[in-house]
């Protein structure tokens, strides 16, 4: 037996799910320009177009739980790039470049895609350096397998380094990545005079930045 779902509650889930995608969209800006911290749910409901202060909570409950969401708006396309990268170019590749490809290209193609302006390497590197939220976020990515595969295969391409300089290089790879295209992104949607401009040429630049500090020699202290 079917049920049929009426006119009414099809439009109350239509206008809802508008309603959604405003807050994620005013959110994200906001917050990419001037941190979590500094917007109030208030002023993510009025750049919504929402005369309900209270719609952020209704929507989404918590201001993590909204973090989280935009997050994992972005998460998913990046990760479904970073699966067909991996697929294409096979998960035995023995080449730490191959590896750092897998791990820039998905998000600079993903904001590449997004058009310009776009907020989201801004809003992720605020949410990296606020400790409210730093941990929350990153717990989320390694959920996330393809990221996880990619991660493993930089390892697997550096046997010999040891596991405190893994942990310290993988940090710095994370804030190098997210940063720089933070950086990128402002210059491209202010129209700042970059030496690259497009998302790609960034990419590359990115990559042997990446690969270069992955093969750093390791200088022990003391």
């Amino acid at each position: 037996m079917t049920t049929a779902t009426s006119p009414s509650r099809s439009s109350r889930t239509d206008r809802a799910s508008l309603t959604r995608e405003a807050i994620l969209v005013a959110a994200e800006r906001l917050f990419a320009e001037h941190g979590v911290f500094a917007v109030s749910n208030r002023q993510v409901s009025e750049a919504a177009g929402q005369g309900n202060n209270a719609a952020v909570g209704y929507h989404f409950g918590t201001k993590t739980d909204l973090v989280r969401a935009i997050e994992h708006k972005h998460a998913i396309p990046v990760e479904k790039l970073r699966e067909q990268r991996v697929a294409e170019m096979g998960s035995d590749s023995t080449e730490l470049r191959d590896w750092v490809e897998c791990l820039v290209l998905p998000l600079t193609d993903h904001l590449t895609a997004l058009g310009n302006p776009t907020w989201y390497a801004r809003f992720a590197a605020q949410v990296m350096a606020d400790p409210a939220y730093h941990k929350t976020v990153t717990r989320d990515a390694l959920a996330l397998p393809a990221l996880v595969k990619v991660l493993e295969g930089i390892n697997r391409c550096l046997p010999e380094l040891p596991g405190d300089v893994r942990v310290e290089r993988n940090i710095m790879g994370r804030n190098l990545l997210m940063h720089t295209c933070a950086e990128y992104e402002r210059a491209f949607a202010g129209g700042s005079s970059l030496p690259l401009t497009s998302w790609r040429a960034a990419a590359s630049g990115l990559i042997d930045a990446i690969v270069g500090l992955w093969r750093a020699p390791v200088t022990r202290q003391g």
